[in-house]
């Protein structure tokens, strides 16, 4: 299961690691590294610094897609001069019927807006509260025109964060992060209330789920005393057993930020090529991680949030949905593997940025909410690639500077590397 070595590949000038593929490709040419759509016109919305990760919204999305939550903003009436306000409540938006539409599920007081919400596949809505020194787990859920609530308990700790919404969508887990342990909580779903199912040493961030029934669960590790950051993969049903899941290089940091379990593709951001890069791998494979450089287009932060599901044993055919903020804003990036180019395009006004999810279509769905529509969701379809490794002809007499030189040299035999041994030098082709 562990992914430990980066992609073969050139260094140029710059420095800069340059993804430059499979040697088929090399050989017809492909598109050049770095080659990506202009931003387009008119994307808008709030964006992060440049060069860092945007923060997570407070908008959660269901693993299946059928629900979402979050906390909203309410108009409060001032009940004296200069006493107007917001106050914030849990709203649930149903997104797999013919429409989607939004459900308030106010309560007697104002949450506060560090609270997290995540949408259960039942309907429901768990909310992790802070109180004094313990965290409040409970679950809302409509009751006719009022708002029902059910305690699950509490958990006394410093931090608690809740985790991605599991596959299966009845339970739900956090992480508590101390100076030597990281303790993994079911907080919902589980017998007696909010109780501790792993205790993983060091210190724990992140969480990714790689299985469809919520037992494999990765985390990006930081051990005790410093050192680089490490993503395990640990098993909910042994107790939490961990594994190494990546080891790029001994001393990068190296964390997972998404995986898709029907194909195996996972989305990786790693400091091994000499600076923070996303790349790709595949879960179990003996095949080095991958950085391409059209992943990385200058002055803007890119960030993947969904995988399209349902490409079982094909990985690099997978689109994957990015969030890529820059000084004009939040837009969308769409990328595939094989095409090996960041399409990007503009989101709808109002977007639920970094949030949204694919079909097994290739539909991605897009939440968003403006002045006009209270719940919407915008359906952007993947944009085509040129077909892997082929490009257009040329027009006749044209000259694009990519003419071959001399006669098509014949290609090299290729054998698998185990990741362990890939080496973090250029790539050298004979001929």
């Amino acid at each position: 299961m562990t992914v430990c070595a980066i992609e073969n590949r050139t260094v140029g000038a710059t420095g800069a690691a340059e993804d430059h593929g499979d040697a088929a490709l090399e050989d017809s040419a492909p598109e050049a590294p770095g080659a990506t759509d202009d931003p387009p016109d008119g994307a808008d919305g709030g964006g992060a610094p440049l060069g860092a990760p945007p923060a997570a919204p407070a908008f959660t999305i269901a693993a299946d897609g059928s629900y979402a939550a979050r906390l909203a903003l309410a108009e409060v009436a001032a009940e004296g001069p200069g006493e107007a306000g917001g106050a914030w409540f849990v709203e649930r938006w149903t997104l797999d019927g013919p429409e989607p539409y939004a459900v308030p599920l106010p309560l007697d007081q104002p949450e506060e807006p560090d609270s997290e919400v995540l949408p259960l596949a039942d309907g429901r809505v768990l909310i992790r509260r802070r109180v004094a020194d313990r965290h409040a787990v409970s679950l809302l859920y409509p009751t006719g025109p009022g708002t029902g609530e059910l305690p699950l308990g509490a958990v006394e700790c410093a931090e608690l964060t809740l985790l991605p919404p599991t596959p299966d969508g009845v339970s739900a887990y956090a992480l508590s992060a101390g100076a030597h342990s990281t303790s993994v909580w079911l907080v919902a779903g589980g017998v007696h209330g909010p109780e501790p199912v792993a205790e993983v040493p060091g210190r724990c961030s992140g969480g990714v789920w790689l299985d469809r029934t919520g037992r494999m669960l990765a985390l990006d590790r930081e051990m005790p005393g410093g050192g680089p950051v490490k993503a395990v993969a640990v098993d909910l049903e042994r107790g939490g057993e961990v594994t190494p899941l990546l080891q790029i290089a001994p001393d990068s940091d190296d964390r997972l930020l998404l995986a898709d379990p029907d194909s195996g593709l996972l989305l990786i951001r790693s400091d091994a090529p000499g600076h923070d890069r996303l790349g790709w791998g595949v879960l179990g494979s003996c095949l080095p991680v991958r950085f391409p450089e059209c992943l990385h287009p200058a002055d803007v932060a890119v960030t993947p949030f969904a995988v399209q599901p349902g490409q079982v044993l094909m990985p690099e055919s997978c689109a994957v949905a990015l969030r890529i903020d820059g000084a004009a804003g939040s837009w969308v990036g769409v990328w595939r593997p094989a095409g090996r180019r960041l399409h990007q395009l503009a989101a709808p006004q109002g977007w639920q940025a970094g949030r949204g999810v694919w079909t097994r279509e290739g539909v991605l769905r897009l939440p968003y909410t403006d002045g006009n529509v209270a719940c919407g969701v915008a359906l952007l379809a993947a944009p085509a690639d040129d077909e892997y490794g082929v490009r257009p002809p040329a027009e006749p007499g044209a000259e694009s500077g990519m003419q071959p030189s001399a006669a098509a040299a014949p290609l090299p035999v290729c054998k698998p590397i185990p990741l362990g041994q890939a080496p973090l030098t250029g790539r050298m082709v004979p001929g």
